[in-house]
C-alpha cells in the first residue's frame, strides 16, 4: 500500500437518480473533471459529454457493476477512479482507469488511487486487471507490444503502468474523418464500388430502438463483438446477449437523447444480418460523431460488407447530423483489414492507447 498524501479522499460516487437531484453535486463535479482531464490529454473537445448524457450509461448495472469514486485533494476535486466488473459467471476480469488532472500529477494521488483498484478487484475475486490509457506522440524511448503493431512512448502513463508490473499488450489506434462534401463525395464512391461486390446482400438501417424483425440478428452480431475482434493478450468474457440485454444496451441511449444509427448488411437468400456499424452523436449534433462497434460476421467475410456499411452510414449520417464536423472512431493497431477500409474512406489517426494488463498472484 502506497502512503496517501495528506488532504487526499477517495469518495465513493452513488449515482443520482437525475442530475437535478439534490444528491448530484458530486456526480456534476465528476463529470466536470472528466471532461478536463481529456480535454488536458487530446487539445480538443471532442470526447465531452454532458452530465445528462451520461448518467444514464453509468446506471446500468444489469451485465457490469460499475463502481465509481471522486478524487478530492485539498478540497477539490481533481479525478476520478472507475472499476467495471462483468456479471458473466466466473469471469475474472476487471477494467478501471484512474484520471486525474496534470497539476496533481507525481504526489502520490495516483498510487493511492490504484491501490483501490486493486483492492477492489481483489475483494470481488478479480485477478485479470486490464486498462488503457492514452499516450500522446513524445521523444524519446518507445515501447511496443507482442503483436509487433504500433508502439508509444514511454511517457508518465506508461511509467505508471510498468512500475505496477502491468505489461503492454495492444496499441488502438483513434482515427478521425472531417465530414466535407469532398469527403462524401469520395465516400460514395467507395460505396458503390462496395455494392458490386455485395451482390447477395442490401442495407437496411434503423433508428434505436431496433425493430423487432431485426434484433436476433443484431443481438447476436452485438455478442461476437468480444469474440471476433482482436484483442491481442486482453481477455474478455464470452457476452450472452439477447432481446432483454438489447434493450438494457439501447436504453441509456434513449434516455439521454443520443442519437445512434444502426447500417446493416443483410444476406438476401438467408434473411440473416451479416454485418453492422454504428454511427452516434449526442443531443447537441454539431459536436464530433462517433463510429461506435463495427462487426462483419466470420461466414461473411470477403464481400466488402465493412465498406458497404460504413459508406452507407457515413452517407446517410450527412442527412441526421449535418453540422457534425468530424467522426471519430477506435480500432486496434493489428486489425489491418477494418485499418484498410478506413484509410481508403479517408480517415487518418490522430491518437493512440495503450492496452495494459495484470494478473494478480
Amino acid at each position: 500500500m502506497s502512503p496517501s498524501p495528506a488532504g487526499l479522499e477517495l469518495r465513493p460516487l452513488p449515482f443520482p437518480v437525475s442530475v437535478d437531484a439534490p444528491d448530484a453535486c458530486d456526480f456534476l463535479e465528476m463529470v466536470r473533471v472528466r471532461n478536463e482531464v481529456y480535454r488536458e490529454i487530446n487539445g480538443h473537445d471532442d470526447e465531452s459529454v454532458e452530465p445528462a448524457e451520461l448518467l444514464p450509461m453509468l446506471r446500468r448495472q444489469d451485465y457490469e457493476i460499475q463502481l465509481f469514486w471522486i478524487v478530492i485533494l485539498d478540497g477539490e476535486v481533481v479525478g476520478r477512479v472507475a472499476v467495471d466488473l462483468p456479471r458473466e459467471e466466473g469471469s475474472r476480469v476487471a477494467f478501471w482507469r484512474i484520471e486525474l488532472l496534470r497539476r496533481v500529477w507525481s504526489r502520490g494521488v495516483g498510487a493511492a488511487a490504484y491501490d483501490l483498484v486493486e483492492a477492489t478487484a481483489r475483494e470481488h475475486g478479480r485477478t485479470v486487471l486490464q486498462s488503457w490509457a492514452a499516450h500522446p506522440d513524445a521523444a524519446g524511448p518507445s515501447l511496443e507490444p507482442p503483436t509487433g503493431f504500433g508502439s508509444i512512448p514511454v511517457d508518465h502513463a506508461a511509467r505508471f503502468y510498468l512500475a505496477r508490473g502491468y505489461s503492454l499488450e495492444q496499441i488502438e489506434r483513434n482515427s478521425a474523418l472531417d465530414l466535407t462534401p469532398r469527403v462524401l463525395a469520395h465516400v460514395r464512391e467507395q460505396l458503390v464500388e462496395a455494392e458490386r461486390a455485395a451482390v447477395d446482400y442490401r442495407v437496411v438501417q434503423w433508428f434505436l430502438p431496433t425493430p423487432p424483425e431485426f434484433v436476433p440478428g443484431y443481438a447476436w452480431m452485438k455478442s461476437r463483438m468480444v469474440t471476433d475482434a482482436p484483442a491481442a493478450g486482453m481477455e474478455f468474457d464470452e457476452e450472452t446477449w439477447d432481446a432483454a440485454r438489447l434493450a438494457d444496451h439501447e436504453r441509456p441511449y434513449l434516455e439521454s437523447g443520443r442519437t445512434l444509427q444502426v447500417t446493416a448488411a443483410l444476406h438476401v437468400p438467408t434473411g440473416g444480418l451479416a454485418a453492422f456499424n454504428e454511427l452516434a452523436v449526442g443531443r447537441d449534433r454539431t459536436q464530433a460523431t462517433y463510429q461506435e462497434d463495427t462487426l462483419v460476421l466470420k461466414e461473411h467475410r470477403g464481400h466488402r460488407l465493412g465498406m458497404l456499411v460504413k459508406c452507407a452510414g457515413l452517407l446517410s449520417w450527412a442527412d441526421v447530423a449535418p453540422a457534425s464536423p468530424r467522426v471519430l472512431t477506435y480500432n486496434a493497431e493489428e486489425n489491418r483489414p477494418m485499418l484498410d477500409i478506413n484509410e481508403r474512406i479517408g480517415f487518418v489517426p490522430i491518437a493512440y492507447n495503450g492496452a495494459w494488463k495484470k494478473v494478480l498472484s
